[in-house]
């Protein structure tokens, strides 16, 4: 018989035959009576493998999915101080809004990195042929050490190794173009004493859930950046 799908059991079947459409194994239970489905609420749909896939909930679950959706409509409304219908619109300026704060406050972040770096750097160390700055600050986010690092090792001979205060520790670490010192190099390095993972490339590098001290760290990058004998 055509059956739409071949069924996985034996011996005697139903079969349910949408006439000029479907003839299937019976898949559920049938009601007596189309009264007894209850409302029918169709949720979503799709194209699918050329024809289209609906999704649908009957009754008590209907009734509970337009709970749950008018619940969610109220608390956006009054969130939002916007009629329903112009719910759409209004997150589409919030969403708008948010994507211009945050390139402002990228770049702020960026200047103030730059303004921070100066500080940074004449507090550098001389290590060997290298300015050193290692620091472990706070406050500051993967992407803030990012752009303070590049900052710092925009000057020549610096390199920047900086760290976050809270451990598990992020790192970053930058080297100016003549600096002769593999970020990637010295990062794998401090992964391997204090666990987490991170890479990067011979100028820039970066990593988290370094372990350990503040202390500790910054004392393993001196001693790694005089020595100059890590892992390649």
């Amino acid at each position: 018989m055509p059956l739409r799908k071949e069924p996985q059991r034996s011996g005697p079947l139903r079969l349910i035959e949408v006439e000029g459409y479907d003839l299937s194994a019976c898949g559920g239970t049938h009601v007596a009576r189309s009264g007894a489905v209850g409302v029918i609420a169709v949720t979503s749909w799709e194209r699918f493998r050329g024809g289209s896939r609906v999704e649908f909930l009957c009754g008590g679950r209907a009734l509970a999915s337009h709970r749950r959706l008018r619940d969610t409509v109220a608390g956006s409304v009054r969130a939002l101080s916007v009629l329903p219908e112009e719910l759409p619109a209004a997150i589409e300026r919030s969403q708008a809004e948010n994507k211009q704060l945050r390139k402002t406050i990228k770049d702020l972040g960026e200047q103030l990195a730059v303004h921070e770096a100066g500080a940074l750097a004449a507090r550098g160390a001389r290590v060997g042929d290298v300015t050193l700055v290692a620091e472990a600050l706070d406050g500051w986010d993967a992407s803030g050490l990012k752009a303070l690092a590049a900052a710092v090792a925009a000057r020549p001979g610096h390199v920047a190794v900086l760290f976050t205060t809270a451990s598990p520790a992020l790192a970053v670490i930058a080297r100016a173009a003549d600096a002769p010192v593999d970020a990637a190099a010295l990062l794998k390095a401090l992964v391997g004493r204090f666990g987490g993972k991170g890479g990067g490339r011979a100028d820039l590098a970066q990593g988290g859930g370094l372990a350990g001290s503040s202390a500790d760290r910054l004392a393993a990058v001196r001693e790694l950046v005089e020595r100059r004998s890590w892992p390649s």
